[in-house]
């Protein structure tokens, strides 16, 4: 099941922000996030705030139906627009992820787009994607989403090997994600992205070449890969527990890295953070940017994560209770922190140390600055921009990410 929301102050029940987030706002570029919390089957592997028809049954009725979600979305959308009162910033990217946002009919997904147009405007090079499930949509669906305004759209493909997508219990057939990137060409879509999972229990490096094979050869102008996290809870991870699946070990995930770093750079991808590629600069996912960049956006719907000028919040989890709030006029906020200036230095290293421009020296403090150098030595930091200021790292460096971050924090 989904894992627990954190900790934090409550939230005003009409959404208000201390006054010092919108300062500067200007500045910063704004996005929205509408997450479409409906799917047909639960994936094992999956622990995101997602519920199938059977889950809710009985557990908020008709308020938690996803026939009238849309208009519980678009509610919350005008509220975020009066609790940003007169900021004057039109918004620059919407992500809809979920779930399976491509359960909800396109005209759903459209009138969610058009609250967004109406109460703030769209810039006129904004990026607007979907994600979709192969198996939930048609030409006319895409086509429909096009017409609408969606410009860009991210299929989860996670292998192109039956055996690997049964474990994950993915229900697409192989060949069906590399077709979908022709309907979306075809329908007029700009970018098109397909995610994949490497690292899933029984899955050999001929499997993973044969589905970044397929991938790239799908062409898709952007390919996000992700090393499968088991999470507690999840129905692999009990699977794992009781040894009817390996459990993957972390060597043959650097493996699946390197492997996928070299065939997506032989094809002439280039990767900009650390699980994502992409052919051109404009294909880079600039919402996923937002995210990396610490700009402002606004989360909309059932456990979503809001961010405006230092205070992040989140929503109430489940969709019977996130309707609720709405009717009633309040805030689905469940709690917020505001963030301090040192949690956001700390949060910037974590973040932009990912991206291939690297974060700036100068948010080191000595101990990290000197960590930094050390790990110019040993090959995970990259020599020439540290010259200029910045830490990069390098291929190696990806793979120890994490402990590279941790050592530059410290």
């Amino acid at each position: 099941m989904p894992s627990v929301l954190p900790d934090g102050e409550p939230v005003p029940d009409d959404g208000a922000l201390p006054r010092h987030a919108l300062e500067g706002a200007a500045d910063r570029p704004l996005g929205f996030y509408l997450h479409v919390p409906y799917c047909a089957t639960r994936c094992g592997y999956c622990d995101f705030n997602t519920y199938t028809a059977t889950e809710l049954r009985g557990s908020g009725g008709a308020l938690a139906s996803r026939d009238n979600y849309a208009s519980h979305l678009t509610g919350e959308v005008r509220q975020a627009r009066k609790v940003l009162g007169d900021d004057p910033r039109q918004v620059r990217t919407v992500f809809v992820g979920g779930g399976t946002p491509t359960l909800l009919a396109a005209a759903d997904l459209v009138s969610m787009l058009a609250a967004i147009r109406e109460e703030f405007g769209l810039a006129d090079d904004a990026e607007i994607t979907t994600e979709a499930n192969p198996e939930s949509v048609s030409p006319a669906y895409l086509a429909e989403l096009r017409e609408g305004g969606f410009n860009r759209i991210s299929f989860g493909m996670q292998s192109a090997r039956q055996h690997v997508l049964k474990i994950l219990d993915r229900t697409h057939t192989p060949g069906r994600p590399e077709a979908c990137v022709a309907e979306a060409r075809a329908a007029g879509f700009e970018h098109v992205n397909l995610d994949l999972i490497y690292g899933t229990p029984g899955e050999s490096d001929d499997d993973w070449r044969a589905s970044l094979d397929a991938a790239i050869g799908a062409g898709p102008d952007h390919v996000s890969a992700y090393a499968l996290i088991v999470e507690e809870g999840t129905q692999l991870a009990r699977r794992i527990k009781r040894g009817e699946i390996p459990m993957t070990d972390d060597d043959a995930h650097a493996d699946r890295y390197l492997i996928a770093d070299e065939a997506m750079a032989a094809a002439g991808f280039s990767w900009y953070e650390v699980s994502n590629w992409s052919r051109t600069p404009e294909g880079r996912c600039l919402h996923n940017e937002l995210y990396w960049r610490g700009a402002d956006w606004w989360g909309a719907g059932p456990g979503a994560h809001s961010h405006v000028g230092g205070v992040r919040w989140w929503n109430v989890k489940h969709p019977g209770a996130y309707a609720q709030a709405l009717a009633e006029g309040r805030s689905p906020g469940a709690g917020r922190e505001i963030l301090s200036a040192e949690d956001r230095r700390v949060e910037r290293i974590l973040l932009e140390l990912r991206l291939s421009d690297g974060c700036p020296l100068s948010l080191l403090a000595p101990a990290g600055l000197t960590a930094a150098r050390r790990a110019v030595d040993d090959g995970l930091l990259e020599s020439g921009p540290f010259g200029d200021g910045m830490a990069v790292l390098t291929l190696w460096g990806r793979l120890l990410a994490d402990a590279v971050v941790r050592d530059l924090v410290d």
